[in-house]
């Protein structure tokens, strides 16, 4: 049974920091894709970064050169650095994985909070 985890959310005051993290289990980590997508309130889910099992990484314009995601397989774990924090920013972070062989599977986690307050 596939399972993604998140970890880190929390309130923070804009221009301030926060780290995510997703601890995997149930699937070849190494061989996945892994990302953040994250939801507002009355808006669509959307992509913030991904990270392919070879290191090419992904970001939604507004979070470039203040988010950095990263991952580390030994521990089955991906990582969302997130600087700079704008109010806009808040919204549920949703861990997510993507198959990279053989059929695609898709798994999302739970969610965690983040909040930016101004």
């Amino acid at each position: 049974q596939v399972q993604l985890v998140e970890s880190g959310g929390g309130l923070v005051q804009a221009g301030g920091s926060l780290r995510l993290s997703c601890a995997a289990s149930g699937i070849v980590f190494s061989t996945n894709t892994m990302g953040w997508y994250r939801q507002a309130p009355g808006k669509q889910r959307e992509l913030v970064a991904t990270m392919s099992s070879g290191g090419t990484v992904n970001y939604e314009d507004s979070v470039k050169g203040r988010f950095t995601i990263s991952r580390d397989n030994a521990k089955n774990t991906v990582y969302l650095q997130m600087n700079s924090l704008k109010p806009e920013d808040t919204a549920v972070y949703l861990c997510y994985r993507r198959s990279e062989y053989g059929a695609t599977r898709i798994s999302w986690g739970q969610g965690t909070q983040v909040t930016v307050s101004s």
